[in-house]
């Protein structure tokens, strides 16, 4: 049986659903709304999808490259780990991926919507470290994976009420929960590294 709490919240902090909103809104200014509402279904659709097959076959790639997973554990960690130094210190998710724009509505479902901003790097990493085949049985994987499609489902509810949660929260809301969670992401990458040279060097506890 997983975490749910921690799996939850780590999942959260990775794709980071508030930041997602003014993405969202900004790009889907001139759509209509039923538009606005198929956009946000693709992109949960889309995000889901990426994020499975790296639960599916992530491991599967690594063993086929030799790549050890405390290797990956470690490299994802540090990765991680300046992903959330960018949400802390540099520009915050709403603010780099509104640069990424594009005009047509199934363009800008699948980028910036679904990717990067919903199936980010950095949930990418999190779905092979969450699932690994050596440490997770079949069915806790299966948990994790509904952990992670309830997190999308929530930044598809949010899609569909963005303009609502802008006016009470604002674009500096959503910079500064997107700069709360980098420092959440921060501890659980630092988590993961330790816990990749744990497993590497098979540290036991004293």
């Amino acid at each position: 049986m997983i975490d749910i709490l921690a799996t939850f919240i780590i999942f959260f902090a990775v794709i980071d659903p508030i930041g997602t909103i003014p993405v969202f809104i900004a790009v889907t200014e001139k759509y209509d709304a039923k538009t606005k509402r198929r956009i946000a279904l693709l992109a949960a659709v889309c995000s889901t999808c990426i994020l499975i097959f790296f639960v599916v076959l992530g491991e599967l790639l690594l063993k086929a490259l030799a790549i050890p997973l405390p290797a990956f554990q470690i490299s994802g960690g540090i990765v991680l780990f300046l992903f959330a130094l960018n949400m802390i210190f540099g520009d915050s998710k709403p603010e780099e991926e509104l640069k990424l724009i594009k005009k047509d509505y199934r363009q800008t479902a699948i980028f910036p919507i679904a990717v990067p901003s919903i199936a980010s790097p950095g949930a990418m990493l999190a779905a092979v470290l969450l699932t690994e085949n050596s440490l997770f049985s079949i069915w806790e994987q299966a948990q994790t994976v509904v952990v992670m499609i309830s997190v999308i489902l929530l930044v598809y509810i949010m899609m569909l009420l963005a303009g609502w949660i802008n006016k009470v929260i604002g674009s500096s809301g959503a910079s500064v929960v997107s700069r709360i969670m980098g420092l959440i992401l921060s501890a659980v990458a630092t988590t993961n590294i330790l816990a990749g040279f744990n497993e590497f060097y098979n540290i036991t506890p004293m």
